[in-house]
């Protein structure tokens, strides 16, 4: 323990950052190991888990709809750097089966544009789409938004109407390119010719339907990348994509004070858009959509092999702490996208018998839930994470985005909380917040203090993710790790056991 500060929670309705826009708790399915075969998609199912005329797995549509994904991203990813979207339309027993070279493997075909447009309208979600800028061209591309969008009397609109879908789908959100920056993807650019390319494309695909909101493709945020390809298309988009993953290493403290690079690069992905919009004369509003962000450790769980996590209560609260990143960061980061939502690194495990939620379908589950409305700008004192020791418990990656600069304790915190001010018809108005304990080893008794014109009732509800033991996780055996719902009488503190993770509800009176 790196301070003596005791730690407490201060929360004032009146300081609202933002609204918390619900498609941060977003989904993203890529054609990866079992995301698509086997998790969405499982038509010779043998036992009764998928709908006979769709072939989708009813259990994966009802356990996703308790989250409430307001976008779900597709096909990818890395495999849609050499997707030719056209094999995956018209009679299934005439599509190409091909080679599939993000991942190794063989691509049939047997799911595709059609499939997850009726996969997202029978889950109550917006498609969000991503182009495939590495063997893809401009033409493909523009076909793609046609086929999708267009009521006119034209090829691919035509085609649509052919395959059995007379109505346009209209499908808003499209990404241009998917991690064009990496040296593993088909198609990888220099950030210069990406953004020449990128700019142009935008200029056609917004001809063909002005209505659409493209998506550019960035980095992690904080590389050169970023600075490159904003300043070139801030006039022609209307988000900025970053991805990052954290990777426990094995270490708790690592595992669940990762986040904390994904909050500085946030920060600093908002001066860059901010720099872009002088150096173009805009004032338009350009926000972040993080659509690939998760816990992933590749060495335990290989892309090429499925990307088959299994976690554990210690990868739920760097979930949780994650989406307290983003809740916290409202007013940038009006998107994101957990990578993946079945199977592949995903809080949910199918077999062909059932499923189970992983630990991290917990949080996530509380937070698309609860965590909506004005989020707060909570000020919390606490103990810090020692950033400046450069031992084995601090990961690369909070070394480089935050030892040298002056808020590093801040964005390492044992103690790590967002708030949300919510309007519900039964109880009015309310507090949510939503707390995080990293240490492994220590409960706090935390006051809560509220503003000088806020009272809450006495009685408050919580709802725990918790366990004794930090490597419990869940199978098809049971699930040791879930949410428990208790009912609390406040006293103006609450004890916080070790490595636990609550949402506090209190009524405003």
């Amino acid at each position: 323990m790196s301070s003596t500060i005791a730690p407490s929670i201060h929360i004032d309705p009146a300081r609202v950052i933002d609204q918390v826009d619900p498609r941060i708790y977003s989904g993203f399915t890529e054609h990866m190991g079992r995301c698509i075969y086997g998790g969405l998609y499982d038509p010779d199912n043998k036992h009764g888990l998928c709908h006979p005329k769709t072939g989708f797995r009813t259990d994966v549509m009802d356990v996703l709809k308790e989250l409430k994904m307001p976008l779900v991203r597709y096909p990818g990813g890395n495999f849609v750097s050499s997707y030719r979207w056209q094999d995956g339309i018209g009679p299934r027993e005439l599509r190409p089966r091909r080679p599939e070279l993000a991942w190794l493997s063989e691509e049939s075909n047997q799911f595709g544009t059609d499939e997850f447009i009726q996969w997202c309208r029978e889950m109550g979600t917006e498609p969000y789409i991503c182009f495939n800028m590495g063997t893809g061209t401009l033409e493909d591309a523009l076909a793609w938004v046609e086929y999708c969008n267009s009521s006119a009397n034209t090829y691919y609109a035509n085609l649509r109407r052919k395959n059995g879908y007379e109505e346009p789908y209209n499908v808003k959100y499209w990404a241009l390119g998917n991690e064009v920056w990496g040296p593993w993807q088909v198609g990888q650019m220099e950030s210069q010719d990406y953004a020449k390319k990128a700019f142009q494309w935008a200029k056609a695909l917004r001809l063909l339907d002005p209505s659409i909101k493209l998506i550019s493709c960035g980095e992690t945020g904080y590389a050169d990348w970023d600075r490159v390809t904003l300043r070139k298309l801030t006039p022609v988009v209307d988000f900025h994509s970053i991805h990052i993953y954290t990777v426990s290493e094995g270490k708790h403290e690592v595992n669940v004070m990762g986040p904390a690079a994904a909050e500085k690069a946030l920060e600093i992905t908002r001066s860059l858009i901010d720099l872009a919009k002088i150096e173009n004369s805009l004032s338009k509003q350009l926000t972040v959509c993080f659509d690939e962000w998760n816990v992933w450790d590749p060495v335990r769980a290989p892309g090429e092999k499925g990307a088959e996590e299994h976690y554990d209560l210690s990868d739920a609260l760097a979930v949780a702490a994650w989406l307290n990143v983003f809740v916290r960061k409202a007013d940038i980061v009006k998107i994101a996208c957990i990578a993946q939502s079945v199977n592949v690194i995903s809080p949910i495990i199918t077999s062909p018998t059932g499923l189970f939620k992983q630990t991290t379908y917990y949080p996530l589950h509380l937070f698309s839930n609860l965590m909506l409305g004005s989020s707060l700008n909570v000020h919390v004192t606490t103990p810090s994470h020692n950033v400046n020791y450069t031992g084995p418990t601090v990961p690369k990656f909070i070394q480089d985005i935050t030892l040298h600069t002056p808020d590093s304790t801040k964005l390492t915190r044992y103690v790590d909380v967002s708030a949300v001010l919510a309007i519900t018809a039964e109880s009015g108005h309310e507090i949510r917040i939503a707390i995080v304990n990293r240490s492994d080893s220590q409960e706090f008794n935390v006051p809560l203090v509220f503003g000088p014109n806020a009272t809450v009732a006495d009685a408050f509800t919580i709802h725990e993710v918790w366990h004794e033991d930090l490597k419990a996780n869940n199978g098809f055996d049971g699930e040791k790790v879930k949410t428990v719902i208790k009912e609390g009488k406040f006293t103006g503190s609450y004890l916080l056991k070790k490595h636990s993770f609550q949402v506090l509800v209190f009524t405003l009176v």
